[in-house]
């Protein structure tokens, strides 16, 4: 969970812009868009509003991209999962109009995160309620229903966002940023570092594949600590919260009766959040992305910060696609 406020200062560090020579794409063919075989739907509770929610995801078409419908509100206008549309960063990522207040969905992240994971570029996402549910506060669920909706090849390729310099947001004492990366597939890299001594100092680095999302960071469940719930619940968050669907830690404790799914389940968790904000980009961001002690307000502020910056990042996928037709 993330309970940053304020206003992040994001900067570049034009010494470090990518060279030249990396800057002639590759000639690599762009894969492409994929969308859901067929519709898929399940009911869960809302983390925070404490309801029962009914989700459903179906199919898009090409170049439709993520895109959330409240069904419970009459003639309320689409959401966009896109960092230009995110209104709270609070604890969780909320998608919503700036003109309609009452039309937004929560906690969109862990969706987000297994949508980036499974590759599925184009969706409909309709949800009955103010949020989406959180299930067992990991992706794994999400994951499961993407698998047994099944995955179509539609006909334009992927759109591809090259980072070419790098991006930085700091908040105190914490810190994200986007460097240019020359794989084939996006890096990321997270320390966190909190007083609770079950959680303390932890990190975390992979190279983000179907497979590393999968094995390494979808079935990592969210955390909070237990002195800070009666204020959430005061707050009117964290209402649907219980330890079938998240983590409590008490300094030394982990509550849970069944335990952690890995020792450092909370930065994995951390890192599964942070791919679900970065696919708000509204394409694949391939970059390294580094973060000590971020959260959701920050991974926000790198988009604003990076898309800011044209010089700072270049949509690749017509360029490769040109090249491959070469």
């Amino acid at each position: 969970m993330d309970n940053l406020s304020g206003e992040p200062t994001p900067y570049s560090k034009s010494a470090e812009i990518l060279p030249a020579t990396m800057r002639q794409m590759r000639t690599t063919s762009s894969p492409a868009q994929h969308t859901l075989h067929h519709a898929i739907s399940a009911v869960g509770i809302g983390l925070h509003t404490g309801r029962s929610i009914n989700l459903t995801m179906e199919p898009a078409p090409a170049g439709h991209g993520i895109v959330f419908q409240r069904t419970d509100l009459p003639d309320a206008a689409p959401l966009p999962a896109r960092y230009d549309y995110v209104v709270e960063t609070r604890l969780n990522t909320v998608l919503g109009d700036k003109n309609h207040p009452e039309n937004r969905v929560a906690t969109v992240e862990h969706l987000m995160a297994a949508l980036c994971g499974c590759g599925i570029d184009n969706a409909r996402i309709l949800v009955d309620g103010p949020e989406t549910p959180v299930f067992d506060g990991s992706a794994a669920d999400f994951v499961f229903l993407l698998d047994c909706a099944g995955r179509k090849t539609q006909d334009l390729p992927r759109r591809v966002i090259q980072v070419m310099e790098p991006v930085r947001v700091d908040y105190k004492n914490a810190w994200v940023e986007l460097l240019p990366n020359d794989g084939p597939t996006p890096h990321l890299s997270m320390s966190i570092d909190f007083p609770a001594s079950a959680i303390g100092t932890q990190s975390f680095a992979l190279d983000l594949t179907p497979t590393t999302f999968r094995n390494d960071l979808a079935r990592n469940r969210t955390f909070a600590m237990r002195q800070e719930i009666e204020a959430l619940h005061q707050a009117g968050l964290a209402l649907g919260g219980s330890l079938l669907n998240a983590i409590v830690v008490d300094n030394d404790h982990v509550l849970n009766p069944t335990g952690l799914r890995c020792p450092d389940e909370f930065i994995r968790h951390k890192i599964m959040d942070a791919v679900g904000d970065l696919y708000m980009a509204g394409a694949v961001l391939n970059a390294r992305f580094r973060g000590y002690r971020s959260g959701h307000a920050l991974n926000n502020q790198l988009l604003h910060a990076l898309f800011a910056q044209s010089s700072a990042w270049q949509d690749t996928t017509n360029l490769q696609s040109a090249s491959a037709a070469a």
